[in-house]
């Protein structure tokens, strides 16, 4: 059966220094940090790498978090995994639970996430199924 959670939350970003000989130093890196309030009461902590263009609105994003915490009153943790696009502000965005990625409570956890920005504020809808849900 799928399940819907839903709430807000708040997210830190650090950008993180280039390290010389690795990697492209026009990819930039972002250290993550979130706190999820609502039926997601969990804290979120990841990396994210990401590189713009010449063009304004457009970019590129990926990144990975592990969340811990509790999903409905369930504990345990699970990964994310981010991938999202800007074309000319046109934004794509898709957030899903790495498989067989959750622990505890949580353990065979599988769904997406979606995020609404709104007057500087995030919100997530968390469209999900657990094996033994109810």
């Amino acid at each position: 059966m799928t399940m819907h959670a839903s709430g807000t939350f708040e997210v830190k970003m650090a950008p993180q220094p280039v390290q010389d000989g690795i990697g492209d130093p026009g990819i930039g890196r972002m250290a993550l940090d979130k706190q999820f309030h609502g039926d997601l009461d969990a804290t979120g902590k990841g990396q994210m790498l990401a590189a713009g263009t010449d063009v304004p609105g457009s970019a590129g994003y990926v990144a990975l978090e592990r969340v811990s915490g509790t999903l409905h009153g369930r504990r345990g943790t699970f990964a994310l995994q981010h991938s999202g696009t800007m074309t000319r502000g046109a934004p794509q965005l898709s957030i899903t639970v790495v498989p067989d990625s959750a622990t505890g409570e949580l353990l065979g956890l599988a769904g997406k996430l979606a995020i609404t920005i709104a007057d500087g504020k995030h919100s997530y809808d968390f469209e999900y199924t657990l094996p033994d849900a109810s």
